[in-house]
């Protein structure tokens, strides 16, 4: 299969609405060809005039580990265009970097998740160039959680730069199918074109969104692989709490754990609770050591989520439930553990982490109550996953 950045390098015809323009680039180190060629290199290389490029969280170089760590601007030093970072002194794109490009291309490599925050970033993007008369054109890359929709639905309200709209968890589109959601719900008025990738199967084994030929980049520090990916929209809530999601590990985002808590009896509770919401995915105790972040230097006892091997089942594993069904099983267990992390968590204040994540408080108040069953929860969700198997359809492409 091709991506939208190899389609476009390979195909003149598709080059040639961009001649004669100002290209700017928005990518991260994930945004590679087919041959591990950086965008911005392969782009320069073939005749463009790139102009400008601008970086998400993490940056274009990827170098910050940290969630809320700010990147500045640059000179990039081989080609001297200006990098503008939209994760730093500003989130939207300014109208002084606005002015040094006609086209921007969006290569982005995403995770299929509504809180990773390139979604927003692209939302973002294509605010201002309606506003400012640009084009925007998506360089379209798989979603590697593929096609499943799991998670509650982003309550009116609860918008942040980790919930750009109305959407669940586990969204099951690609990025250039949610530039066309957004310029359809905003009502923008911009050009807007998606590369499409040629080949994309998301219900193919063993991939399921992933191309088992593709090298995987990591897209933000601690995504490094595939797994990561799947298990990423349930683990992702756990950066809410004062459980570690295993930063400072070398596999975050895979795992959660504490100091304080037994995994075998954590894990019993859990197949007590909804043995039927652990499907497609293997449960394992483990111990590990943070070198960095929570609990840092703390030998924990936690849980690694395998998404993969023989046991995985695509279409069975519910990464969201499974993450759920851990916070539950520990507050039966450790009624008054400090569960909920309270600090401002991408600069929204007021509102504790796990529901800015979650975009409203029904998972923590289905979590807390210990009168709610899993089937409550299940339910709610359930009415949310098919209202958007509904909502997203006339936007997909593949």
């Amino acid at each position: 299969m091709k991506f939208g950045i190899d389609r476009l390098l390979a195909d003149p015809v598709l080059r040639k609405p961009l001649e004669g323009k100002r290209v700017a680039l928005l990518a991260h180190p994930a945004s590679v060809t087919a041959d591990l060629t950086h965008s911005l290199d392969a782009l320069v290389a073939s005749g463009l005039n790139v102009s400008a490029v601008f970086g998400p969280q993490h940056g274009v170089r990827g170098d910050l580990q940290d969630n809320m760590m700010e990147s500045p601007d640059f000179t990039d030093p081989t080609y001297g265009m200006p990098v503008f970072s939209l994760y730093g002194e500003v989130r939207r794109p300014t109208g002084q970097s606005m002015g040094t490009f006609d086209v921007m291309l969006v290569d982005m490599q995403d995770l299929g998740c509504r809180i990773y925050t390139f979604i927003t970033t692209l939302l973002y993007v294509l605010e201002a160039a309606a506003e400012h008369g640009k084009a925007v054109w998506v360089l379209d890359r798989p979603n590697p959680a593929g096609r499943p929709i799991e998670g509650l639905t982003l309550l009116p309200g609860w918008e942040s730069f980790v919930g750009a709209g109305p959407m669940p968890m586990r969204h099951g589109m690609t990025l250039g199918e949610l530039g066309r959601w957004f310029i359809a719900t905003r009502g923008l008025d911009v050009e807007y074109c998606v590369i499409e990738m040629q080949g994309w199967e998301p219900e193919a084994a063993p991939g399921f969104g992933w191309p088992s030929d593709r090298v995987w980049i990591n897209p933000s520090p601690n995504a490094p692989n595939l797994a990561m990916a799947r298990d990423y929209a349930g683990t992702v809530m756990l950066e809410g709490t004062t459980l570690s999601e295993g930063r400072g590990t070398t596999r975050p985002l895979e795992l959660f754990g504490a100091p304080d808590i037994d995994a075998r009896a954590v894990m019993a509770a859990m197949r007590t609770l909804a043995p039927e919401w652990l499907a497609g995915c293997v449960l394992r105790d483990i111990w590990f050591q943070p070198t960095f972040h929570k609990h840092v230097g703390q030998l924990c006892n936690g849980v690694q989520i395998h998404a993969e091997g023989p046991a995985y089942d695509h279409a069975a594993f519910r990464p969201w439930r499974v993450q759920a069904l851990a916070f539950k099983a520990i507050r039966q267990l450790y009624p008054d553990y400090p569960l909920w992390r309270d600090f401002p968590y991408e600069y929204e204040f007021g509102k504790l982490a796990i529901d800015v994540i979650n975009g409203g408080p029904g998972l923590r108040l289905w979590a807390d109550d210990g009168a709610a069953i899993p089937a409550d929860l299940d339910r709610a969700a359930g009415v949310d996953e098919s209202a958007w198997t509904e909502v997203r359809q006339p936007y997909l492409l593949y």
